[in-house]
């Protein structure tokens, strides 16, 4: 009787133990549910498994350390923060098969987008964090290379599931198929942190945060040179987001509000981030159905950009409205300052067409920027501002003050006569535009422009005229 009485008094201990122990366990190790960290195992089923587990326990910490481990598409769930440690990297499969695609669209250059290594839709409370690496290998992504694989591996690819005709025209030419995966992408999701992880290399846009509220990204660092239209940090659609403290290095777009829905992006800040370029370091558009509400960008450094330092975009009726961008300091950047009001009409997810957008109370202030040299522009002459509505859809109110900015010069007399095309319908470039009759700023259908402690200075003679406005209040 004795022995029953202690036997049960333990079973009981056990229970009350593993009870306890189950209800305060935070951390899941991807490792204890068969994952690999040697460079060759596919680990797609045994981090998910551990991403489910945490999910199911109410949530916690998902842990990837010590090794590289392959994977294909990691859906994130409700309450799990995804943490790739120092010295570690979760690396993307070369097999596009291994990815599913999330809520597919096509952007605006007509690609079928919507796979991607890590993801979440429709869920809450999520994070990636840590010091450690998610590289996507776009360098293996190009139709080529995915040809070579598929071949070597012995499969035909998966395409994403949207309804898609052969025939089907967009923005002039038929939809591409082939769904080079994102890195990461979280959709229609809330409470969102990253924080220190290094992101590189995608296939495609790095970073896409789509109708998504209350987000923070903290301290990343991001490098891509290894595929093309690979935009970093897309905020597409989203409200109640912070950007602060990151490091980008990219081949296109940087950091980059999008709307390819007619819900807006607004409430959003850009703080202290260091910014290189192929492109645009900060862009609003192209894709710009919804609204850009309320935005602010300060403190920022953009350095060594080709396509410029900021450009405010509506050209598929977006109204922007209530915009600062503050103390930025640019070295090396070709057009410092872009705005462009269009009336190009695209439309997205099958809704309806929006009518030409506008652009008000845009507050551009103590801005100190260097042109890029001459011979690297790829518009000669080159100009520091170029501010553009259409004819029959003027740019609101603009407000500049405590700007300085260094130009190459090299214009001639004969680019005084220089007549700018209006082009309202094309995609929204400054290169599609050309060069302009003046060296530091030129603006057009322009309602209300307001300038305050405005200094242009050249680096070689320019012939043309430093300031130009044509149909400017």
């Amino acid at each position: 009787m004795k022995n029953n009485t202690l036997l049960k008094m333990a079973l009981i201990a056990i229970a009350v133990i593993s009870f306890f122990n189950f209800e305060t366990k935070k951390t899941w190790d991807v490792r204890d549910f068969g994952a690999k960290g040697d460079n060759n195992t596919l680990n797609t089923k045994a981090i998910q498994s551990a991403i489910d587990a945490c999910n199911q326990s109410g949530g916690g910490t998902v842990l990837i350390e010590d090794g590289i481990y392959i994977s294909g598409t990691l859906l994130l769930k409700d309450n799990v923060t995804l943490k790739v440690e120092n010295n570690t990297t979760l690396l993307g499969s070369d097999n596009p098969n291994d990815y599913i695609s999330i809520d597919p669209f096509v952007d605006a250059t007509g690609q079928l987008r919507g796979k991607c290594l890590v993801g979440a839709i429709d869920v809450k409370n999520i994070g990636i964090i840590g010091k450690g690496t998610i590289d996507g290998r776009g360098e293996l992504f190009t139709p080529k290379k995915v040809e070579e694989t598929l071949k070597r591996i012995g499969e035909k690819e998966k395409l994403s599931q949207l309804d898609l005709k052969e025939s089907a025209l967009y923005d002039g030419g038929k939809v591409k198929k082939f769904d080079r995966p994102f890195l990461v992408r979280l959709v229609r999701s809330s409470t969102i942190l990253l924080k220190d992880i290094h992101l590189r290399q995608p296939a495609a846009w790095t970073l896409h945060i789509f109708q998504c509220n209350d987000f923070e990204i903290d301290k990343i660092d991001i490098h891509s040179h290894a595929n093309q239209n690979n935009d970093a940090i897309d905020i597409d659609s989203s409200t109640n987001g912070l950007i602060k403290n990151c490091t980008i290095d990219y081949g296109d777009d940087a950091i980059c509000f999008k709307t390819t829905s007619p819900k807006p992006t607004q409430n959003i800040k850009v703080l202290n981030c260091k910014i290189k370029s192929e492109w645009g370091a900060i862009k609003f558009g192209t894709e710009s159905m919804g609204d850009f509400r309320d935005i602010t960008v300060k403190d920022c450094f953009i350095h060594d950009t080709r396509g410029g330092g900021i450009k405010i975009l509506s050209v598929d009726g977006a109204n922007i409205n209530n915009v600062l961008i503050d103390n930025i300091k640019m070295e090396n950047v070709e057009m410092p300052i872009f705005i462009r009001l269009g009336e190009r009409g695209l439309v997205y997810r099958d809704t309806p067409k929006q009518p030409v957008g506008t652009i008000n109370n845009v507050v551009i202030s103590n801005i100190n920027a260097v042109s890029r040299k001459l011979e690297d522009c790829r518009i000669k002459p080159t100009v520091g501002f170029f501010f553009t509505g259409t004819p029959n859809h003027k740019i609101g109110n603009i407000k500049l003050k405590n700007i300085k900015i260094s130009l190459p010069g090299g214009g001639t007399e004969k680019d005084n006569e220089i007549i700018v095309p209006e082009n309202e319908l094309q995609y929204p470039e400054f290169t599609k535009l050309g060069a302009v009759p003046a060296y530091g700023m030129y603006a057009r259908h322009i309602e209300k422009l307001e300038t305050k402690n405005i200094h242009f200075s050249l680096q070689n003679s320019d012939k043309r005229k430093e300031i130009v406005l044509e149909d400017v209040n």
